[in-house]
């Protein structure tokens, strides 16, 4: 299965992760290739909270091999759901 394409890349991501921490998952904030490997950014829920603008968001980098296996897991992230951080993104 070397040389999945990114799509494969980030659902296996995805399900690992929602395995490995039995969070809800939200959306996926960013895929790159990095190597031989890959790295996955995706918030996720780390607790409910009403009204559920105060829920706790946590983003987590997943990091893949090429061959969609998981090598390791780091939540980098905390931040409640009304919070919003502006990027700017340089070209």
């Amino acid at each position: 299965m070397a040389g999945m394409g990114m799509a494969d890349i980030v659902e296996a991501a995805r399900s690992e992760l929602a395995s490995l921490t039995g969070l809800e998952l939200g959306s996926t904030l960013s895929a790159n290739r990095e190597g031989e490997g890959w790295r996955v950014s995706i918030d996720v829920v780390e607790k409910h909270s009403l009204p559920d603008g105060m829920d706790i968001l946590a983003t987590y980098d997943v990091v893949l091999d090429d061959n969609g296996n998981v090598a390791g897991f780091k939540r980098t992230g905390l931040r409640k759901r009304i919070d919003t951080a502006v990027a700017l993104v340089e070209e």
